[in-house]
């Protein structure tokens, strides 16, 4: 018995890349919907849906908070507008040669041109395309239905044509059309827009079937591409079986075989074939009497097709080639490498021309080999996250610092970019002390341990505080080897309280009391200085048993005192201001900060009762400094004395 795996058989890209995207969303957290099922198989939706995958039938029926998926098919154009008029969050998985057909069509339509379509006007990608078209269009299936429409409207063979074809659509049938056209409509502007794929994995199942005995065809009953492949096998090997799980195997016909051949639709799981592979060697397992090939020879031939089908080996490549959507890349095989953009960064903004050159040599995983295309499909973004993951888990182990650039501000913390593994770092880790803005990280550098790690998930989550905390323990430890009384640091204010201010002098905080911000009398920090100030400071005194320390913020040079005794000697006349009232006399501003005492018997040469009968709060007046108490520091006003010095002068005068 020989079992063949055809090399094309699974996922094509654009599935692929849908299902990734859908993945992604999940690994994110996100509540995800698909408009309609992401992909024509229904074991892969049934598995989406055990992970909280929901189908919407319209972008009205998704809520806030919720993500919306556009599934590979694509959608007309009325329905991506509506999803921007009801602003929904959204991820558009449209197969990007669907989305170049959508342009195409939107493009000739807008000239007016008749736009037809080679394809089953019933299929989601078709209605998708019917959806940008603004001017006449039709849609056939075969050549009979072509006939037809050239019948029913004789002006399409005069007018300007653009033809087009859904990307699964059947390459023989195509071929036959085209040479309609080519005779009828001369004026046809034909782009070939079957996917490539398609085309290759058509042929190779044809031939595979042309050489088996029994062929079977694995996907979806209701996938477009799977139903054509099956017919293709079935017109070259009659036992043709076409299945949707190791479930519905033909074991009978199996044990009976010689040649086997295995293909697979364009969205079928790679797990399904593997659990089709496997269920096959369990039955050859138990009837091997009826079987030429030992189990573990057959066992061993189904591992090596199911290679073919995926490696995932790595190899060293060169950069070739470089254009918006992928890279080339030597890899020292006939076959070309190709990079798809989603597979070169884990950036989903970067572009492909600002990440490598033409030269730059690169380590990549293969994901897929098709030889009949000659091509490798490669991942520099795998790569990078084998070897990124790696590289987490032993810092993790080893408890040791790594380095990433913040790229998103998430809910409840920050994501950091590592070796192209995502790191997420709560908000409580994200800074040193709680309630920092997390959007002042966004596209910085940034030092973080690994501090928990999941390793089925591939998850990591780390902490930035972890390290800024080491880093101020180290920063205090030389602080407290320098510091003495005296000595002048520059810091910069980080709290207030209402005794005093807490300033950061370099990996520790010291604090000011409020009675030592300034020389007069203040009810509270915020008048003399605010959070973030840069401010001079010195120690006032220090305790290395508690780990506290006092600042002073006052200048000598600022003190009233000092002022006051090289400018206001005694015997000085000066204006002052009342600013109190008592029954013995009243009470002056001489300079900020100090006050003198006019007693009530220094008033006035008259006789005074109350000082209120005289004076009053805010009245300003000229005195006499008579005596000053540094000590006690009291200072004694007369404003008789400028009365009787004043008398004096005139007399004299």
């Amino acid at each position: 018995m020989t079992v063949t795996v055809a090399k094309s058989a699974g996922f094509c890209f654009g599935v692929r890349r849908a299902v990734n995207i859908v993945e992604k969303l999940l690994d994110e957290g996100k509540k995800v919907y698909t408009l309609g099922p992401i992909i024509h198989n229904g074991n892969m939706v049934e598995e989406l849906a055990s992970k909280g995958v929901r189908i919407a039938d319209s972008p009205d029926d998704v809520k806030n908070g919720e993500t919306l998926v556009i599934r590979s098919h694509g959608v007309p154009k009325n329905i991506t507008d509506r999803i921007d008029e009801l602003k929904i969050d959204f991820r558009n998985a449209t197969c990007p040669f669907v989305m170049k057909i959508h342009k195409i069509v939107a493009e000739h339509s807008s000239l007016g041109e008749i736009i037809l379509i080679a394809g089953d006007k019933d299929h989601p990608e078709v209605r998708g395309i019917v959806g940008h078209c603004v001017s006449e269009y039709h849609t056939y299936t075969d050549c009979s239905e072509l006939n037809e429409i050239i019948e029913k409207f004789p002006h399409i063979k005069n007018e300007r044509v653009c033809v087009v074809a859904q990307t699964t659509f059947d390459v023989a049938e195509w071929k036959k059309t085209l040479k309609i056209l080519q005779k009828v409509c001369t004026n046809a502007k034909i782009f070939d827009t079957i996917c490539s794929a398609t085309s290759d994995r058509q042929s190779e199942a044809g031939l595979l079937a042309s050489k088996s005995d029994l062929m079977l065809v694995i996907g979806g009953k209701h996938s477009s591409n799977t139903n054509k492949l099956f017919k293709i096998c079935k017109d070259k090997c009659r036992e043709t079986y076409l299945i949707e799980s190791a479930k519905e195997l033909p074991l009978v016909a199996v044990q009976k075989a010689n040649r086997i051949g295995i293909t697979a639709g364009a969205s079928t799981p790679a797990s399904i074939i593997k659990e089709v592979l496997v269920t096959m060697t369990e039955e050859i397992k138990n009837n091997t009497e009826e079987n030429k090939t030992e189990p573990s020879e057959f066992e061993a031939l189904l591992e090596e097709s199911f290679k073919n089908y995926n490696t995932d080996g790595r190899v060293h490549g060169v950069v070739v080639g470089v254009t918006p959507t992928e890279v080339q890349v030597d890899v020292g095989r006939k076959q070309t490498g190709i990079i798809p953009l989603d597979e070169l960064s884990n950036d989903p903004t970067a572009k492909p021309e600002d990440l490598v050159s033409v030269g730059d040599e690169l380590d990549l995983v293969i994901m897929k080999t098709n030889d009949q295309e000659g091509t490798v499909l490669l991942s520099k973004k795998r790569f990078d996250s084998q070897k990124g993951w790696d590289a987490i888990v032993k810092a993790e182990e080893e408890k040791t610092i790594v380095k990433g650039v913040v790229n998103e501000v998430v809910k409840g913390g920050v994501i950091a970019l590592t070796n192209g593994i995502r790191v997420f770092i709560p908000a409580s880790q994200a800074t040193a002390s709680r309630g920092e803005n997390l959007e002042n990280l966004l596209k910085k550098e940034v030092s973080f341990r690994i501090i928990e790690v999941t390793r089925q998930r591939r998850r990591a989550v780390g902490s930035i505080r972890s390290v800024l905390n080491d880093e101020r323990k180290k920063k205090a430890e030389e602080f407290w080897e320098s510091a003495e009384v005296g000595k002048k640091y520059t810091g910069v204010v980080k709290s207030l309280t209402s005794y005093g201010a807490f300033v950061d002098i370099g990996g520790i905080d010291g604090m000011i009391h409020i009675s030592e911000l300034s020389w007069s009398r203040i009810k509270h920090p915020s008048e003399v200085v605010n959070v973030g100030d840069t401010v001079e400071v010195y120690i006032k005194s220090l305790d290395r048993e508690k780990g506290k320390i006092s600042l002073g913020y006052k200048k000598d040079e600022d003190n009233p005192w000092e002022i006051l005794k090289n400018n206001y000697p005694v015997g000085t006349e000066c204006e002052v201001e009342i600013v109190g009232l008592t029954q013995f006399g009243a009470f002056a501003k001489i300079i900020a900060g100090i006050d003198g005492l006019i007693h009530v018997s220094q008033i006035s040469n008259e006789r005074v009762e109350k000082p209120e009968d005289v004076l009053s709060i805010g009245q300003k007046v000229k005195v006499k400094i008579t005596a000053v108490d540094f000590e006690n520091k009291r200072i004694s006003l007369s404003m008789k004395a400028v009365l009787n010095d004043n008398a004096e002068e005139e007399t004299a005068e």
